[in-house]
């Protein structure tokens, strides 16, 4: 218990008042649910952007959620992927932008093709930019099909690096008198090593300069890949999240010839293992409740109790409000980009045992959390 009460006192202090944040430092599983804003509050704004991590934090979100990639000068960017922008080919059509890159003339000559994870995508690059020509591109909403509202900010915001979203969850934290963690993701650990920009000592290094380098600071780190999380556990004590889909397995394993599945990683046995790493996993929440035939919201495996029993938190991913991803007894209206019940389902993972979740829309979340919290057990 020493050790346990040690941690949340440093968390208070970091931070100079409780919070989920330090509840969970002392508590572990079964803590109050911490909410992660996935991307920031990515169904309001273009997702990776100050604006939308603000908008999230100011919603109530315990957690912002950057992914990592890093610049040609080695500096830790906010973005889904080293991908700035994704085409068909070069010069044809644009399968998916989170920048404006594709518009601006003086980089149409980037433009290329690169083998990430074993498929080939053609685009423009984070690795091909330094940080003061990245500085120069705006951010883009990614699925404006799904979210055309967010459109209307395209253009407007930058592209921030790690250092300017510590320095937000900090301000806000000394703002709002609460305290705001960060939950970064590393993308494609195993393919920025092989390029020559390894991310396991830059991330440590910039936690240790904004002194978050230590068990209780207020981070997780999560990875899809295991090795980069091994890694991490060997440098140091932040906590540590293992990513997992419903299907596949990490590409580290492939790329290794390890014949191991996600599947495989969620069985008692699999979860012990991640144990000796990882704080807990972030599942895709189909692997803690299914669905149906008919695309209702099925019943909850064994999987919260069976990390529950290896020490381990769940944080599944990603809850998000319009009616293309939800279960069909939680969607409303008959338009896919319609909001529906997301609070109804996110309330039904609650009552399953998670111990915090991944969401597009922060405000829905903290509303679901404080309504699960306040009915009888």
């Amino acid at each position: 218990m020493a050790l346990r009460h040690t941690a949340a006192t440093l968390a208070v202090a970091a931070f100079g008042m409780t919070s989920p944040i330090a509840a969970a430092a002392e508590s572990g599983p079964g803590a109050t649910p911490i909410v992660v804003a996935h991307r920031g509050a990515s169904g309001y704004r273009p997702e990776h952007t100050l604006a939308a991590y603000e908008l999230a934090i100011d919603m109530g979100a315990d957690f912002i959620e950057p992914d990592l990639v890093l610049t040609r000068d080695g500096v830790f960017l906010a973005r889904h992927e080293n991908a700035l922008a994704i085409v068909e080919a070069c010069g044809g059509r644009i399968v998916e932008a989170t920048t404006n890159v594709h518009t601006l003339p003086e980089y149409s000559a980037r433009c290329t093709t690169r083998r990430v994870d074993g498929k080939a995508i053609t685009g423009w690059f984070a690795e091909d930019f330094t940080l003061a020509e990245v500085k120069r591109l705006r951010a883009r909403e990614r699925i404006p099909r799904q979210r055309p509202a967010n459109v209307a900010y395209d253009d407007r915001f930058d592209i921030p690096t790690l250092q300017e979203v510590i320095d937000l969850a900090k301000r806000k934290s000394a703002a709002l008198g609460r305290g705001i963690g960060i939950y970064p993701e590393t993308k494609h650990p195993s393919y920025h090593a092989a390029i020559g920009l390894p991310m396991e000592a830059r991330l440590v290094a910039v936690l240790e300069a904004n002194g978050w380098n230590h068990a209780a600071a207020p981070v997780y780190i999560q990875s899809f890949e295991v090795g980069n999380l091994r890694h991490l556990n060997g440098i140091s004590r932040v906590k540590l999240i293992q990513l997992m889909d419903v299907r596949g397995r990490p590409w580290d394993f492939q790329a290794s010839g390890d014949t191991r599945t996600y599947a495989d990683m969620r069985t008692p046995e699999g979860l012990r293992e991640i144990a000796r790493y990882a704080a807990g996993i972030g599942p895709h929440k189909d692997s803690i409740i299914g669905r149906d035939r008919d695309g209702r919201l099925g019943r909850p495996t064994r999987l919260v109790a069976d990390a529950h029993a290896a020490g381990l938190l769940v944080h599944p991913w990603t809850f998000r409000a319009e009616n293309a991803f939800l279960p069909g007894d939680f969607q409303r209206g008959i338009e896919a980009i319609e909001r529906g019940d997301a609070a109804g389902e996110i309330q039904a993972f609650l009552r399953a045992g998670i111990d915090g979740f991944f969401a597009d829309h922060a405000d829905i979340g903290v509303a679901a959390r404080g309504r699960h919290l306040a009915s009888p057990r």
